[in-house]
């Protein structure tokens, strides 16, 4: 038998939730187009993508999302009206974001969680291996955490998902993994076992401080894993429960990546994520710091 490819060239991206979280600015715009300095939520994942080597996004989308496929199209009357005011680098930069890598859509007819979500797009992924990117979560930086994790899939043929610790007090608020120390490899201590994946648990239950980031790299086996197993709370395919039977049957690893994630999910961790990303911008960063630094807080 052939084997199959390691490569992951293929990232599905969800997309489908109604952004309840950021209401009244999501009644009438998806909670992926809200910016984050210059750019929309998903443009940062999508940059992340293609930085980690993949060519292929399929955008798992819903009603009223349109939005997210008109960014990512081609927009030949707003380029011929920055041409003709002679603006060529606001040109480029609109070109270059429809021709970034090639994008599919499919739809999640109803919000039925983020297992049906990935289930959605099984047959624009095939039979391959693939990424998962939360549009609410920014992993900025030159080394993107889903091409750390792409490397570890790579080399074992294992899932593998990206964690990071927090505080225990906040465990509550996050996917918390129990795992155990990996055989010996290049990622030293920060490359776990998966024994078991819990969801939101209390810190006094929580089996450890390492939660989950909202970036997977999956075999196409987890498909399998989503069918056979029965929904949860909301009567929602809930992905936790897909990837526990998927390390209970073919074995997953959790790597404790490098770098820093924001949390643009909720109201406080998107002004952070939009302060922070603001002050390393090389045009207008050191105005910005100084401008906070007048401030009288």
């Amino acid at each position: 038998m052939k084997n199959k490819s390691r490569r992951v060239r293929k990232a599905v991206l969800p997309a489908a939730g109604l952004g309840t979280r950021f209401l009244p600015a999501t009644k009438a715009q998806p909670k992926e187009m809200l910016p984050v300095v210059d750019k929309p939520l998903i443009q940062y994942v999508v940059e992340e993508c293609l930085a980690s080597g993949i060519d292929n996004i399929i955008i798992v989308t819903g009603r009223g999302k349109n939005a997210i496929e008109d960014h990512f199209d081609n927009s030949p009357e707003l380029e011929r009206f920055l041409e003709n005011k002679g603006k060529t680098e606001q040109v480029e930069m609109v070109r270059s974001i429809s021709h970034m890598v090639h994008f599919s859509y499919t739809r999640q007819k109803e919000p039925l969680g983020l297992g049906d979500a990935v289930l959605t797009a099984r047959e624009l992924v095939g039979d391959e291996p693939f990424a998962v990117l939360l549009g609410d979560v920014i992993i900025p930086g030159p080394f993107p955490a889903t091409k750390q994790i792409a490397e570890v899939y790579e080399e074992t043929g294992l899932g593998t998902i990206a964690v990071e610790p927090v505080p225990m007090e906040r465990t509550y608020l996050y996917g918390v993994i129990d795992g155990q120390p990996a055989e010996e490899s290049r990622w030293g201590k920060r490359l776990l076992r998966i024994r078991d994946l819990v969801e939101k648990p209390r810190p006094a239950n929580a089996p450890s401080n390492l939660a989950v980031t909202g970036r997977y790299v999956l075999p196409p086996e987890i498909f399998d894993c989503l069918e056979r197993i029965s929904p949860g709370s909301g009567d929602e395919i809930q992905l936790t429960d897909g990837l526990r039977l998927l390390a209970k049957e073919q074995g997953l690893y959790a790597l404790e990546y490098e770098g820093r994630s924001y949390d643009a999910g909720d109201k406080l961790g998107f002004l952070k994520a939009t302060v922070e990303i603001a002050l390393q911008n090389s045009e207008f960063g050191g105005d910005f710091r100084n401008y906070l630094r007048g401030l009288k807080l």
